[in-house]
């Protein structure tokens, strides 16, 4: 009896001593309120879809309804298209030119620290802080843009930005373009500190220049770094809902609408809880969906 006993505690002794006990022990709080708040809501938003409910009280079943509706839905195809002009243009904006200020701002340059410290200046704003920065810029009467268009003679450009059916959402891309290139020039920078200085040193005896080293040092060796980024910037530009809701919340007439804009009006401005939960999930399923394909096809080239 002493023997099993004097088992037990080694045992115990060992897994208390053990590295991954203890490990799940710190981390259990983070899965707790994980699963929580980021997985839980996903399966009990597609139970929600199917019911119609206002948020108080029980909902109605009513099957796949809310789905068929979404699917006629025009306001929601039109966010779903702001939504990929949104990410189309925040690959075709964001990514290059936070590159080009990676490269700049690593390239030991006077003032380096200075600069970085600036341009990183928009990501520790809030995003509330941001959107009215943005909304007294175009604004149409006293904003910054329409003052300096009108100073340097160009008055026919002109216009109320934001109150525009034609520019709104491109005018709210502006902005959020604006605060995520210092995110995207951040891992950037990372990357390529990591980058051997060998191989640059090497280059230089072989007597290449700048571009060179670039193309064939520099972009191949951040190429996990910029598909992360591409997805980051993919997902984000699907999700993106503070930056539009502040600036123009959605409007004028839908024009800026974006998936979760949408949502959030739907469910807690109309009280359609039901059908805010389905475009909730259809948000969910084409953010991974997108990102799937992505990853998929940048694997399968590689």
């Amino acid at each position: 009896m002493e023997k099993i006993n004097s088992d037990k505690k080694r045992i115990i002794n060992n897994i208390l001593k053990s590295n991954g006990f203890f490990a799940f022990l710190f981390l259990l709080p983070a899965f707790f309120f994980f699963t929580l708040y980021l997985l839980a809501p996903i399966p009990l938003s597609g139970y929600y879809s199917l019911l119609r409910w206002s948020g108080v009280g029980e909902g109605v079943f009513i099957g796949l309804n809310n789905w068929s509706r979404l699917i006629r839905d025009s306001t929601f195809w039109l966010a779903v298209g702001n939504n990929f002009k949104l990410v189309f243009l925040s690959l075709l904006i964001q990514l290059p030119t936070a590159l080009f200020l990676a490269v700049v701002l690593t390239s030991k340059i006077k003032l380096d620290k200075f600069f970085k410290t600036v341009y990183f200046f928009p990501m520790l704003l809030s995003t509330v802080a941001i959107g009215v920065i943005w909304g007294y810029i175009y604004n149409p009467n006293v904003g910054l843009l329409n003052n300096f268009l009108e100073a340097v003679g160009l008055e026919h450009l002109i216009l109320d930005w934001l109150g525009s059916r034609r520019y709104a959402i491109y005018s709210t891309i502006v902005a959020i373009c604006w605060r995520f290139v210092p995110f995207h020039m951040i891992l950037y920078i990372a990357g390529i500190v990591g980058i051997p200085e060998q191989l640059y040193e090497a280059a230089e005896i072989d007597g290449a220049n700048a571009w060179v080293s670039f193309r064939h040092i520099t972009l191949p060796q951040l190429k996990t770094v910029i598909k992360n980024s591409v997805v980051l910037s993919i997902v984000g530009s699907l999700k993106i809902f503070a930056e539009i809701f502040v600036m123009t919340g959605g409007g004028p007439n839908h024009a800026s609408e974006v998936m979760a804009t949408y949502m959030y009006t739907t469910s807690f401005d109309s009280y359609r809880m039901g059908y805010g939960s389905t475009i909730a999930v259809s948000l969910f399923l084409i953010a991974f969906s997108v990102s799937l394909i992505f990853l998929y096809l940048t694997r399968k080239k590689q």
